[in-house]
C-alpha cells in the first residue's frame, strides 16, 4: 500500500480513536444532568458499544499503520524520538483504559441499570465513581493526544 494512503488510514483512525474518546466524555456529561438512571444507562450502554466499535478497532488500526509507515519511511522505532515516545503514551493511554476507564463504565452502567429497574438510584454515590471515570478517561484521552501532537510536529 503506497506511503499516503497508509497515512490516511493512519489518521483516520486517529480521529475516529479520539473522537470516540472525546464524545464518550460528553455524552456521559450530557447524560449526567438529568440524574435519570434510564438516560445514564443508556448513555453508558451506547460509550461501551462505540468503545468497541471505534476505539478498539481504532487501536489496531493505528499501531499496524503506524509501524507499517515507520517501516516504509525507513525510521527506527525506537531511536525517533517522537516515534518512542508516541508508543509509550499511547500504551499508557491503553492501560489506563484497560486497568481503570474499562471497568469504571461497566460499573456505572451497572449502577445505573440497578437504579432503574429498582427505583432506588444513588445519584451521589454513582456521582462519585463518574467522577474517577471522568478523570481516568480524560487521562487516557490527554495520552494519545500528546502523542498526536508528536506525530504532526515531530520534534527533533
Amino acid at each position: 500500500m503506497p506511503y499516503l494512503w497508509l497515512k490516511v488510514l493512519h489518521v483516520t483512525a486517529v480521529v475516529a480513536f479520539l473522537g470516540n474518546l472525546l464524545t464518550g466524555l460528553f455524552w456521559h456529561a450530557h447524560a449526567a444532568r438529568t440524574r435519570d438512571p434510564r438516560t445514564l444507562a443508556h448513555a453508558m450502554d451506547g460509550i461501551i458499544r462505540s468503545d468497541r466499535l471505534f476505539t478498539v478497532p481504532g487501536v489496531i488500526v493505528i499501531t499496524a499503520t503506524g509501524f507499517m509507515l515507520a517501516i516504509e519511511a525507513h525510521l527506527p522505532l525506537l531511536r525517533t524520538r517522537w516515534i518512542c515516545w508516541s508508543l509509550i503514551l499511547f500504551s499508557v493511554s491503553g492501560i489506563l483504559f484497560m486497568w481503570q476507564v474499562a471497568p469504571l463504565q461497566t460499573r456505572l452502567r451497572s449502577l445505573a441499570r440497578d437504579g432503574a429497574d429498582s427505583s432506588q438510584f444513588d445519584f451521589a454515590g454513582y456521582a462519585a465513581i463518574a467522577r474517577r471515570w471522568e478523570i481516568w478517561g480524560a487521562l487516557a484521552l490527554l495520552a494519545p493526544s500528546v502523542a498526536l501532537i508528536l506525530m504532526v510536529l515531530k520534534p527533533v
